[in-house]
């Protein structure tokens, strides 16, 4: 099973927070950018997600219709 990003949201928060406690707003940015992209990953697998059961919807009323 894919992780949907999670992993993505995680290490960027860990570098979010380590970044405001030192200080460097370049670890932060990094950290906001990683969970920006854990994000992305996510909503990308629920549309494909989506997708796969409309698909799978369509299948089976083609079925029903034969």
């Amino acid at each position: 099973m894919a992780d949907k990003g999670f992993t993505d949201k995680v290490k960027g928060k860990v570098k979010e927070v380590s970044g405001e406690i030192t200080g460097d707003n370049a670890e932060k940015a990094s950290g906001l950018v990683d969970q920006a992209i854990g994000k992305a990953k996510e909503v990308a697998s629920n549309a494909k997600d989506i997708a796969e059961e409309v698909v799978e919807k369509a299948k089976d009323k083609i079925d029903e219709a034969k």
